[in-house]
């Protein structure tokens, strides 16, 4: 039954990832200007609204959409026995448990708290989602045996 809205469920899916995405790139890019401000300045403060909108207003439908709409679409494909659905899941994942690394980031802006990394690693850190994108990409278009 769900095979017969694979399409529509691999559309929703694909626009919430791309939303969720969207985020992910941005998020860590705010982080890295938010560091020019000092703390309670009204540019500080600024950023921390704009944290907080992304992740409650883009960021937490989407990342919710996207499993949401994946779940279906792997049962709907039967996708749950293969070893590369296994594989993108774990960086799926990932993708996940560095999301909730950015939500601890933002907290700690908005608590006057600035993160323990340098420019040069929240730059690198701005790279890891693209990253792990370029890995789930090619297992679910490729799905290797």
């Amino acid at each position: 039954m769900l095979s017969d809205y694979y399409h529509i469920l691999l559309a929703l899916h694909l626009l919430a990832v791309i939303a969720w995405m969207a985020g992910l790139l941005y998020l860590p890019r705010l982080f890295i200007y938010h560091l020019e401000f000092d703390v309670g300045s009204k540019a500080y403060i600024t950023f921390c609204t704009m944290e907080r909108r992304l992740l409650r207003i883009i960021m937490r439908p989407a990342i919710v959409l996207t499993f949401l709409f994946g779940i279906l679409l792997a049962f709907s494909a039967n996708a749950w026995p293969s070893p590369w659905f296994h594989m993108k899941l774990l960086f799926v994942l990932l993708l996940a448990a560095f999301h909730g690394f950015l939500v601890r980031i933002a907290k700690d802006y908005a608590r006057g708290k600035l993160p323990p990394f340098s420019r040069k690693t929240l730059v690198f850190l701005n790279e890891i989602p693209f990253l792990l994108a370029i890995f789930i990409v090619f297992l679910a278009v490729l799905k290797p045996h």
